[in-house]
């Protein structure tokens, strides 16, 4: 997935905010809280995103994929993709879906509400 691809995607979640910083890295955000990192280092894709415990179990466990640097050695659930094999596109962007629920079903019950995410 090209940076371009992976914004548009982003982009089109409920509720998102983008930013670059740590370096270059495209930040996503729902209601401030960061639930996708992507990042190209010499043009090879690295995409960060939160899972689930048995995710997590799940796919360490993969070639081309890692428990996210930073982020899971503070014992965060966080999947970096960030070599071939790795996931295919789609099951990419299911996981970043994923980690966008995840992420928002987090947030108080008000800031849902303000951010159009409720699902009442």
């Amino acid at each position: 997935m090209t940076s371009d691809e992976f914004n548009a995607f982003c982009r089109a979640l409920p509720a998102t905010s983008h930013v670059v910083q740590w370096g270059g890295s495209h930040v996503w955000k729902v209601g401030g809280k960061v639930f996708v990192v992507g990042g190209w280092s010499d043009g090879a894709p690295a995409f960060s995103f939160k899972v689930g415990d048995i995710a997590f179990d799940m796919l360490i466990s993969q070639p081309g994929l890692r428990p996210a640097p930073y982020l899971a050695s503070r014992g965060l659930k966080w999947i970096q993709h960030c070599a071939a094999p790795g996931l295919a596109e789609e099951e990419l962007r299911a996981y970043i879906r994923q980690s966008h629920r995840i992420v928002s079903s987090g947030l108080p019950k008000k800031t849902r509400r303000a951010l159009g995410l409720d699902e009442s």
